[in-house]
């Protein structure tokens, strides 16, 4: 059974750090595409960042690029996302989720068959 189970999240202020954990069990971690994904207030879910196996290139949305730094440390089975500078506008229940049956990522950068955390909230004051 694939699990994963995020943890880090909390309450930070604008400008300040914060590093999520994501461990992995259940699966062949370091054979599929990996990512971290967001949903805020009234939004979609949408893909934070993402690690295609097959090239080991990362894809960051926009938004996060320079700010927030996606990891991952095989041996733990565990990937990080370090999450600087933050805004309010970052606040959201933060996935992590893994690609089903590919290696790589879409290229939107994002994972199309996933399984998925439960989440960690990450809230952001002004």
């Amino acid at each position: 059974e694939v699990q994963l189970v995020e943890s880090g999240g909390g309450l930070v202020q604008d400008g300040g750090s914060l590093r999520l954990s994501c461990v992995a069990s259940g699966f062949t971690f370091d054979s599929y595409a990996i990512g971290w994904f967001r949903q805020g207030p009234g939004k979609e879910r949408q893909a934070v960042s993402c690690f295609s196996r097959s090239d080991g290139s990362i894809a960051y949305d926009p938004s996060v690029r320079g700010r927030f730094t996606m990891s991952t440390d095989d041996a733990k089975h565990t990937v990080y996302l370090q999450m600087n500078s933050l805004k309010p506008e970052d606040t959201a229940v933060y996935y992590c989720a893994v690609e089903r049956y590919r290696n790589w990522c879409s290229a939107s950068g994002s994972i199309t068959e996933a399984f998925w955390g439960q989440g960690t909230q990450v809230t952001v004051s002004s």
